[in-house]
């Protein structure tokens, strides 16, 4: 949302075709367009009475009964079955599953595995030493080998040296100076003098070729298709495509401007309607409420109810009084009843709670001697 205010463009002077368009165009506009906008109103009324008195209390009471019926049966079927059974469930799968295979796995399992691991090292230990015995071997034979044919090797690379320098070379040589000028030097020759220049000439010839026959081509569509497009599109497209724009933006700016008009008629005929039922029915109503119902219910709210409730509480309160009485009365009865068949119980002695009181300490006004003594 733009805060700040945009700067109003001054509008283009408008031509007589369209101050003769714009006029009849909002006229029509406006008739057609009240109606919807009424129409509009009052279902926008009607869906929000609707929504606020039937669909939300409808889905309120749909989501409680979807509650009790779904939720909460489900909930209580997870905490007081699913999960006593599973904590049951769980402790029978310990008890009979886990720690029977800890027991296996630590008293049986665990010795086997030591003893087999005793014995792969025993074996592996051995087959170390037969694979290096065997790697020994290996090693001095490969070493031989390996210096026998070092020595062939180097023996077949200088005899293969000595015919590289002696034959290959000069023949080479001579290959080299044959090929050079029995075929590179004439080739040249061919390409410099004659395939050149005939290439140039026929490349010349076909571009001038191509270069007319474009030409002609390019004249023919301007003057067959572009200047006759061109003159449609100025004499006739364009003005019939300025004359529609032209007629679509009145329309559209006629239907905003009598939709704003229809909704401020519609508002003020919504406010005429609202004044004339609260004069017909909500007054009148309000009227009989605050001088006939009012009076009336403080009346009976004085005279009948509250005497009413201070005889109930009354009585109440003597009910009270009268059970409590029986209560004591029966109470009573039953003692004596049991003191008669029973005797008096005898008084349990109370053991004294307090701790002992410690023993003074000797001074000079009390002595425990026999001399001192009083």
């Amino acid at each position: 949302m733009d805060l700040e205010k945009r700067p109003v463009e001054p509008r283009q002077p408008e031509g007589c075709l369209v101050v003769a368009i714009r006029l009849p165009v909002r006229i029509v506009a406006l008739v057609l367009v009240v109606p919807v906008r009424m129409a509009w109103d009052a279902l926008v009324v009607v869906g929000r009475f609707l929504l606020d008195t039937v669909l939300r209390p409808l889905g309120r009471a749909l989501l409680w009964l979807g509650r009790a019926l779904f939720v909460w049966p489900l909930v209580g079927l997870w905490r007081y079955v699913v999960v006593p059974v599973g904590t049951a469930l769980a402790w029978l799968g310990n008890v009979l599953v886990v720690v029977p295979a800890v027991w296996f796995f630590r008293q049986v399992l665990t010795p086997v595995g030591h003893g087999l691991a005793r014995l792969g090292r025993g074996v592996w230990a051995g087959a170390t030493w037969v694979a290096a015995g065997i790697w020994a071997g290996a090693t001095w034979v490969a070493a031989g080998i390996w210096a026998g044919a070092t020595w062939l090797a180097r023996g077949i690379g200088a005899g293969l040296g000595w015919v590289y320098a002696r034959v290959l070379t000069p023949v080479g040589h001579a290959v080299l100076w044959l090929v050079r000028y029995l075929v590179v030097v004439p080739a040249r020759w061919l390409y410099t003098w004659i395939l050149a220049p005939v290439g140039r000439a026929a490349v010349w010839c076909v571009g001038a070729l191509v270069t007319g026959i474009g030409l002609a081509v390019y004249w023919t569509v301007r003057v067959l298709i572009v200047l006759p497009a061109l003159a449609l599109w100025r004499w006739v497209l364009a003005p019939v495509g300025r004359f529609l724009a032209v007629l679509a933006r009145e329309v559209g700016e006629a239907l905003g401007h009598a939709w704003r008009i229809a909704g401020r008629i519609s508002l003020a005929v919504g406010r005429f309607l609202a004044t004339l039922l609260r004069w017909i029915f909500v007054e009148p109503v309000r009227w009989v409420y605050r001088t006939v119902l009012t009076p009336v219910g403080h009346v009976v709210r004085d005279a009948v109810l509250r005497p009413a409730a201070e005889a109930a509480r009354a009585v109440g309160r003597a009910g009270r009084q009268a059970l409590a009485a029986a209560r004591e009365t029966v109470r009573q009865a039953r003692a004596d009843v049991r003191r008669a068949l029973f005797g008096v119980p005898r008084e349990r002695e109370t053991a004294s709670r307090r701790e002992p009181r410690p023993l003074g300490t000797r001074t000079l006004d009390s002595s425990t001697t026999a001399l001192t003594k009083d």
